[in-house]
C-alpha cells in the first residue's frame, strides 16, 4: 500500500503541467507583474528567467568595486596615456556628430567622450555577463541592493525590443547588468536613451548616434548647465574650517568658501554655488571646488572618484585635441571655465 501511494504521488509530479516554475527565489512574482503591467506572456517571460544563472562571479565582482580605491590609485585607472590618447582619437573620428550633438543638448562633448572612455575604452570592453544574468543574480540572489536590481530587471523585461540592441536573452554588459558603449541601466534606456539615427529603434551597441545621443541627453535631463563650470582646485589656508560633505550637491556660493578658506586656484563666480570636495592625492590631500555640472556626473556613478576621473579625462582628451589639429578654427568648442578644470 505505502508503495502504491509513492508511486501515486510520483505520478501526479510528473503528470503536473509544467508552469509552476521556481527556478529563482521571487520569480513567480516577478513574472505576475511584468504580465500585468505589459501584457507579455507568463510562460515566455519564465522561459527568459530561466535560462538565467545565479553567477558567483558577479556576486564577487560587485564586493570589491574600484571605488574602494584611494583617489591616487583610482586616477591611475582611467588617466593613462592609452586611455587619452584613444579619446582623442575617438574625438576626430566622430568630430562632427558630438559637435552636433553637443550643440543640440547643449553638453560639452568631452564630457560625452569621457563617459564613454571611462565606461567601455570607447567600445572595447562592454561586459562579457549576460544581463539577464546579472540582473538575476543581484536582483534575486543580493540582498544589500536586491531592490535597486530586481526592478532594473522588471524594467528590462518590460522595455519593447525597439529599446534593446538585440535579443533580450543574448545581450551582454557588466556584472551589474549595465549595457552598450555607455553602460546604461534598463531603466536609464527607458527613461534616457535616444533614437539619434531615426531608425525606429534605439541601440546602445551598435548606432554611433543613439550611444553619443543617449549620454547626451542623460546628462542634459539631470541638469547639465551649457557652458558651466564642473570642477577647480583650491588651496586651503591652515585656518581653514572643517566641512561635512555627503554629496556632490552644490550647497555654498564660492565667496562663502572662499571666506571659510578655501581660495581658488583660478578666477571663479564669487556667487556661483558649490560644493567642497577632498580627495586623497599622491601627494596627500587635494581641495576641489565642484559645480552642477560635476553633481550630473554622479548622478550615472555617485563615485566623487568617478566624476572627477571623468571630468580630468574629458579635459586631456580636448587637450590633445586642440594640440592636433592645425588650424584654430577646427578647434572644439569649450567653455572656458571647462577648459580650466584640471
Amino acid at each position: 500500500m505505502k508503495g502504491r501511494t509513492i508511486f501515486a504521488l510520483a505520478a501526479l509530479c510528473f503528470a503536473a503541467p509544467l508552469t509552476a516554475w521556481a527556478d529563482h527565489p521571487g520569480q513567480a512574482q516577478l513574472v505576475a507583474e511584468v504580465a500585468k503591467d505589459t501584457g507579455k506572456d507568463p510562460a515566455a517571460l519564465n522561459a527568459l528567467l530561466n535560462g538565467a544563472q545565479r553567477q558567483q562571479s558577479i556576486l564577487d565582482a560587485i564586493s570589491r568595486p574600484a571605488e574602494a580605491k584611494p583617489w591616487s590609485d583610482y586616477r591611475q585607472i582611467f588617466l593613462t596615456p592609452a586611455r587619452i590618447n584613444a579619446g582623442v582619437a575617438f574625438y576626430r573620428e566622430h568630430q562632427a556628430l558630438l559637435e552636433s550633438v553637443a550643440k543640440k543638448y547643449g553638453v560639452a562633448p568631452q564630457y560625452i567622450v569621457a563617459i564613454i572612455g571611462v565606461e567601455t575604452f570607447y567600445g572595447r570592453n562592454t561586459g562579457k555577463y549576460k544581463v539577464l544574468d546579472a540582473l538575476v543574480t543581484l536582483g534575486l540572489y543580493y540582498p544589500p541592493r536586491a531592490a535597486f536590481f530586481r526592478n532594473e530587471l522588471k524594467t528590462l523585461l518590460e522595455l519593447p525590443n525597439s529599446q534593446l540592441a538585440g535579443p533580450l536573452a543574448a545581450l551582454t554588459g557588466s556584472y551589474a547588468g549595465a549595457q552598450g558603449w555607455g553602460q546604461f541601466m534598463p531603466s536609464s534606456i527607458r527613461d534616457f536613451a535616444v533614437d539619434e539615427d531615426h531608425d525606429g529603434r534605439i541601440d546602445l551597441q551598435n548606432s554611433m548616434p543613439d550611444i553619443i545621443g543617449s549620454v547626451a541627453n542623460y546628462f542634459a535631463k539631470h541638469g547639465w548647465v551649457t557652458g558651466g563650470p564642473v570642477a577647480a582646485r583650491a588651496q586651503p589656508d591652515a585656518a581653514a574650517k572643517p566641512l561635512t560633505v555627503k554629496d556632490a550637491t552644490p550647497q555654498w556660493p564660492v565667496e562663502q568658501l572662499e571666506a571659510w578658506g578655501y581660495g581658488p586656484l583660478q578666477h571663479l563666480d564669487p556667487g556661483a554655488l558649490a560644493s567642497m570636495q577632498t580627495l586623497q592625492g599622491a601627494n596627500g590631500p587635494e581641495y576641489w571646488f565642484t559645480f552642477q555640472n560635476f553633481r550630473v556626473i554622479t548622478t550615472y556613478n555617485r563615485s566623487v572618484m568617478y566624476a572627477m576621473a571623468v571630468n580630468q579625462l574629458a579635459q586631456a582628451i580636448v587637450d590633445g585635441v586642440n594640440q592636433s589639429l592645425s588650424g584654430a578654427t577646427q578647434r572644439p568648442q569649450t567653455d572656458s571655465q571647462e577648459n580650466a578644470t584640471r
